[in-house]
C-alpha cells in the first residue's frame, strides 16, 4: 500500500495519542502546562531552567517503549528459564505496540496520559511558549534576508540547521 494510502486510513501521527486520549486526560494536561507557563510569565529567572527540564521530560512515546520492551524482554527471560508460557507476555506487548502505532492508542496509554506523560508535540508547544515569552524571536522582523531569517528562526525554535 503507497503511504498516501496508508495515512488515508490511519490517523495523522501528530495527533493521533491527543485524539485517542480521554477528554479529561487532555485537559489535565492542557491546565499544568497552562499553569507552568503563567507561573514562568510571573517568574521570568526561572525560564532557563524550566526550558531545560521540558529537554529532559519524556514523551508518552518514550515512556511506552521503556515499558514494551521492560515486559517483553522479562517475558523472554521467563519463558526461557521459567516455563514456556511466559512466551505470550512479548506477544502481546507486540500486539499493543503495533495496536498503538497504527491507532495511536493501546492499554498502558490512559494509565500514563493520566500520571502527565505528554506527546512531543505538547512538550514542544510548551517550550516554544516559554521561549516566546523570553524573548527569543524577537530579532526574526530584523533579518533581511529570507534565508537569514531561516536560520534565526531554527535557531530560536532549537532546531539545528
Amino acid at each position: 500500500m503507497a503511504p498516501e494510502q496508508t495515512a488515508d486510513l490511519l490517523p495523522p501521527a501528530a495527533t493521533r495519542v491527543r485524539d485517542a486520549s480521554s477528554d479529561a486526560a487532555n485537559r489535565a494536561i492542557g491546565h499544568r502546562m497552562l499553569d507552568r507557563v503563567s507561573r514562568a510569565a510571573a517568574q521570568p529567572a526561572t525560564m532557563a531552567g524550566d526550558i531545560a527540564a521540558l529537554d529532559r521530560e519524556w514523551d508518552v512515546e518514550r515512556a511506552l517503549m521503556a515499558n514494551a520492551a521492560t515486559l517483553a524482554t522479562a517475558g523472554a527471560v521467563l519463558a526461557l528459564t521459567v516455563h514456556p508460557r511466559f512466551a505470550v507476555v512479548p506477544a502481546v506487548v507486540g500486539g499493543f505496540l503495533l495496536q498503538h502505532a497504527l491507532q495511536g492508542w493501546c492499554p498502558p496509554l490512559p494509565v500514563l496520559r493520566a500520571l502527565g506523560f505528554r506527546t512531543a508535540q505538547e512538550i514542544a508547544a510548551e517550550r516554544t511558549a516559554l521561549k516566546a515569552l523570553r524573548g527569543d524571536f524577537a530579532g526574526l522582523d530584523r533579518q533581511d534576508r529570507p534565508r537569514a531569517r531561516a536560520r534565526a528562526a531554527l535557531a530560536a525554535s532549537g532546531a539545528e540547521a
